[in-house]
């Protein structure tokens, strides 16, 4: 298996009635999302780190191959320079190791890449500071991707030190597509709390796994454009090897996950070599037939 669909989180009151069955308990939530998409990010983590035993359910209540991608703690990346907060990374990459425990194969792995979003005043004045956190971390033991948000590290000679950094540490670059949501007569985020930044997009990929955050617009019809570009070139780093890690966001929440099975139906049109999605093999509950 070497591409995954998913959202930022797994449970959503708003999906009850399409995506999860009617008068679904929030205890199930995992459960049923693990066996319609194939990953997650994990987003709670950002906020709260769950102690072990909940680590430990998260990967008994998934079916094998469903990947968690967890995002690190703010502790760790939003308080300042980085390096002095190596060691909180390290004891979070080490817990959420708690998801591989009896693992006997790597498709039996729950835990995919980690990624570290950094804050949007976290510039390449800093470089040297995120290359001693880079380079404390068990890279050996775990694959990390990196989202930058400040508007420098996405223009030269800024952004070919940071990809050659992250090419030598074998340290994935997140790839974050805001377009939609900026691009457009309208505010789709009027109404969210935590507005995405408006970044360039920047498709460089530094390891042999890709991990892109599709942030779409709220109406299917206006994100055709982005979605036929990024059939594309998820076919081309499929074919070229890679692994590929695709999270729909929508300031809209409860269209993500339909949003996210339309894009699995745009790559099975396009003959891309993606897996079966697991949503897509659920047998449909029979209609109830009328009585009258």
């Amino acid at each position: 298996m070497n591409f995954w669909l998913g959202c930022a989180l797994w449970g959503y009151k708003d999906w009850i009635g399409e995506f999860f069955p009617p008068k679904t308990r929030a205890a199930d939530f995992l459960k049923l999302y693990s066996r319609r998409l194939t990953t997650v990010e994990g987003n709670t983590t950002f906020y709260s780190v769950p102690d072990k035993t909940t680590v430990q359910r998260w990967a008994t209540e998934t079916p094998d191959g469903f990947k968690f991608c967890p995002k690190l703690p703010r502790t760790v990346t939003h308080q300042g320079l980085l390096a002095s907060q190596a060691e909180g990374a390290i004891a979070f990459i080490h817990h959420m190791q708690r998801l591989n425990v009896n693992a006997a194969t790597p498709t039996e792995q729950r835990l995919g890449p980690l990624f570290a979003q950094l804050p949007p005043n976290y510039a390449p004045q800093q470089f040297d500071d995120l290359a001693r956190f880079l380079e404390a971390l068990p890279r050996e033991a775990v694959e990390v991707a990196i989202e930058v948000r400040h508007r420098q590290w996405f223009d030269d000679p800024h952004a070919h030190r940071l990809n050659t950094l992250l090419t030598d540490l074998g340290v994935g670059r997140v790839i974050l597509d805001t377009r939609p949501i900026y691009d457009c007569p309208d505010d789709p985020q009027v109404l969210s709390e935590r507005k995405k930044p408006r970044v360039p997009l920047c498709t460089d990929t530094p390891t042999d796994f890709c991990l892109v955050r599709y942030i779409s617009h709220p109406d299917l019809a206006f994100n055709a454009p982005y979605w036929d570009a990024w059939v594309q070139r998820v076919d081309a780093w499929l074919r070229s090897g890679k692994r590929v890690y695709f999270f729909l966001h929508c300031p809209q929440e409860e269209h993500s996950v339909t949003f996210a099975r339309h894009v699995q139906g745009l790559l099975e049109a396009a003959e891309v070599p993606v897996p079966p999605l697991p949503w897509n093999m659920l047998a449909e509950p029979p209609a109830q037939l009328s009585l009258f």
